[in-house]
């Protein structure tokens, strides 16, 4: 049984001081053991530095992972270290890095209930938890296109940039975060959101967030974020945060009249 992973999403608690071989396969076994992915499902990376992406390698279990199963790519997806082919999603991995240079990590599986959604047709972008709008706002759905295809890295590029957690129609699921960490956890809030949504479906009835909710999480997220910046910004930056933040905090209450 692999061990439990430390911190929540976006901590890097354990990513930042782990071996990221070791890591990457303990993320592998935890989507295999709780049936995110099976068989030789999935894959998984990790940006080591500017130039270089840890990537699980084709044709194995992700749940049977051995740091030397796997490969060392380029940002050109050409190997530069490995005895196995890099997964044939790779592709898709090098699009979200090129895309985002905030991005460590790249997780994509097969989570049931999420994958449903996605085999529906259907996004997760209602404001039903107020946990995954903080940490997700809305998971949107990409059309479909062929797995392990430079076709479907250009479905998922008009949406990249926006958001962190994106539903592949007919295939699965892709999150990604700063590192591997934060984007396993991200899978399982997704696959969290689509059970609840689910049941919700199932009842017939859905209490969504109202929008000032939603305004209120999210100044609430940025005010956490600032006061943990401010430590090393300089004075006009800080000004610019707390100007912003008071601008916020006028459309909240205009809203609210």
């Amino acid at each position: 049984m692999p061990e439990p992973l430390r911190g929540g999403p976006g901590s890097g608690s354990a990513a930042a001081t782990e071996d990221p071989r070791r890591l990457l396969c303990r993320i592998g076994a935890l989507l295999y053991q709780r049936g995110f992915v099976i068989a030789t499902d999935g894959n998984l990376s990790v940006r080591l530095d500017g130039a270089r992406i840890l990537a699980s390698p084709t044709g194995l279990s992700k749940g049977m992972l051995e740091p030397d199963d796997l490969v060392v790519v380029d940002l050109e997806g050409r190997v530069l270290e490995g005895r196995h082919a890099p997964s044939s999603e790779l592709p898709m991995h090098l699009l979200i890095y090129r895309s985002r240079p905030d991005v460590g990590g790249v997780c994509h599986a097969h989570p049931p209930v999420a994958t449903g959604f996605a085999a529906a047709g259907v996004p997760l972008d209602k404001a039903l938890l107020a946990e995954t709008v903080l940490e997700l706002q809305q998971v949107p759905l990409a059309r479909y296109a062929t797995p392990g295809t430079r076709e479907l890295a250009e479905t998922l590029a008009p949406l990249i940039t926006r958001h962190n957690a994106i539903l592949m129609a007919n295939h699965g699921v892709v999150t990604c975060g700063p590192d591997l960490q934060t984007a396993y956890f991200r899978m399982e809030q997704v696959e969290h959101l689509a059970r609840v949504t689910l049941v919700t479906e199932l009842l017939g009835r859905q209490a969504l967030l109202r929008p000032a909710d939603i305004q209120r999480l999210l100044a609430l997220r940025q005010g956490e974020t600032t006061e943990a910046a401010t430590e090393n910004e300089s004075p006009a930056g800080i000004r610019q945060r707390v100007e912003a933040l008071l601008r916020q905090a006028l459309r909240l209450l205009q809203q609210d009249r």
